[in-house]
């Protein structure tokens, strides 16, 4: 049996919600599905332009529908299979999530060869903050910090 055949069917799952939803004119070519066990337990695709949320891309869609599915906002023992390797974003939310493994078709170099350009992002990142495109300034640390104090003294929190 081909250990691979179920990880490339699941591919397909994501690619061909890609497709579908991106020529229903939900947003751009891109989808992801979340596995658990071996079935899918969400499936989320771009849906930036139709919904006018720059967040809502298709990692960051189909976790929101795993967490709904599994009551639960750690996505601990689910692996996710997305048409495009992440964007920072998506990669940050995929490792908030917790998800176990990241499956993904195309590379953000794909991504950026038809106008996508999330390398861009993986760039911005590291650079100091006084050196990023968009400028960052402190405001109201000494007021912000206290929000800070109360959770960390907070008896009832849920670490996550």
């Amino acid at each position: 049996m081909c250990q691979n055949c179920q990880s490339e069917d699941l591919m397909q799952h994501a690619i061909d919600l890609s497709i579908e939803k991106m020529q229903a004119g939900f947003g751009g070519p891109f989808g992801a599905i979340i596995v658990k066990d071996g079935e899918i337990i969400a499936e989320g695709f771009n849906q930036v332009t139709s919904s006018n949320d720059p967040t809502a891309h298709a990692e960051v869609t189909a976790i929101r529908e795993a967490c709904k599915t599994l009551d639960t906002f750690d996505l601990n023992g689910c692996e996710i299979y997305t048409s495009c390797e992440p964007c920072p974003m998506c990669l940050s939310a995929i490792y908030w999530a917790r998800l176990d493994k990241i499956y993904y078709a195309n590379t953000r170099q794909d991504a950026a060869d038809i106008g996508f350009d999330d390398d861009f992002l993986y760039r911005e990142i590291p650079k100091p903050l006084e050196k990023r495109l968009i400028p960052c300034e402190q405001v109201g640390h000494e007021a912000g910090i206290r929000a800070f104090k109360l959770w960390q003294d907070k008896p009832d929190k849920i670490h996550y």
